[in-house]
């Protein structure tokens, strides 16, 4: 088989399972979940921040393991767009405990979604 016909029968990503689009399931998801709720730019933010937690450095095992966080909840522009690691990711949504040990920029992204809470 030449190797540019078998390269059109894997997804991107050289999964062989199309699903739609020549995306595999996966894949898929992530073109729509990145049209749908980051205007296109998940792919930029991670390029941008180097497929890497900007808190902890955390670099992820592949492109899919680093979230990208909203600063200004639906709010999809590049500068308020930041690479964070799901730990760190939830440390922002979730933690309420021990905001002085945190690093300053994790403090500073967890008081952007908690503008009332308590210190």
């Amino acid at each position: 088989m030449k190797k540019g016909l078998q390269t059109a029968l894997h997804c991107r990503c050289g999964n062989p399972k199309i699903l739609a689009h020549g995306f595999c399931s996966t894949c898929y998801s992530l073109k729509r979940q990145d049209d749908e709720y980051f205007g296109g730019l998940r792919e930029k933010v991670l390029e941008r921040d180097g497929y890497r937690c900007r808190v902890c450095d955390a670099s992820g095992r592949d492109k899919r393991s680093i979230i990208v966080h909203h600063r200004v909840p639906g709010k999809s522009v590049m500068s308020l767009m930041i690479s964070l690691c799901p730990s760190c990711h939830a440390k922002v949504h979730r933690t309420i405990a021990v905001l002085n040990e945190m690093p300053a920029l994790l403090l500073i992204l967890w008081r952007e979604q908690h503008p009332d809470g308590h210190e």
